[in-house]
């Protein structure tokens, strides 16, 4: 799965890793690395592997659950795609709370006490589904966890998923697609532990030749 997930998102270039020509992030953070996971919504092989592939995770890792919520914006189409596939409702997190009708931050029917599980794109720091994650159970949802496309692995998100006390199960990670990319020729060999370096401390620029 790991590896069928990650030449599935090469293919399409939804991860296109350019070590030698870094892009820069918001936050000035050099990355060789860009990530854009919705282009799986526009390849039908890969948007049938993936949707299929959160179904067989939540159903190995969740078997419990009631309701899937996709984070906003990039996690409700993989909700509702999923969700379909597993004959469950679901619904989505907003970032924050409406200005006008019912000031809702949470769109679709959530009963307290529901089990639910948060449907994410990309996992890097792990912030923004934390922040879905706290919203879900101020409501009284019961979070069994989180399952996304794909996963860095970075310290800083690991750490805080485990303050969270949330579980994350992803299709596929950093270290499987650097190592992909360097078996299918999108990257040389030797790039891989440059990728790898700064997969574990991303401000440390010192993996850029």
């Amino acid at each position: 799965m790991e590896k069928l997930i990650a030449k599935d998102l090469l293919s399409i270039k939804a991860v296109f890793f350019r070590p030698d020509e870094p892009f820069t992030w918001a936050s000035g953070i050099k990355s060789p690395v860009y990530c854009d996971n919705r282009l799986t919504l526009t390849d039908v092989k890969v948007r049938t592997d993936v949707e299929n592939g959160l179904a067989e995770l939540i159903r190995k890792n969740y078997p419990d659950v009631e309701v899937l919520m996709g984070t906003s914006t990039a996690g409700i189409a993989h909700a509702a795609i999923t969700g379909h596939i597993m004959g469950l409702p679901m619904g989505y997190v907003r970032s924050g709370a409406k200005d006008h009708g019912r000031n809702n931050q949470i769109e679709g029917r959530l009963e307290p006490g529901q089990k639910v599980v948060v449907v994410e794109d990309l996992i890097s720091t792990g912030g923004s589904c934390i922040e879905v994650v706290n919203v879900l159970r101020e409501a009284g949802a019961e979070v069994l966890g989180i399952v996304s496309i794909f996963t860095y692995g970075m310290q800083k998100g690991l750490d805080r998923l485990a303050a969270a006390d949330v579980k994350n199960v992803s299709l596929t990670n950093f270290d499987v697609i650097a190592e992909v990319a360097a078996e299918e020729n999108y990257i040389k060999a030797e790039d891989v532990a440059r990728l790898i370096k700064f997969r574990n401390n991303p401000s440390d620029e010192s993996w850029i030749k």
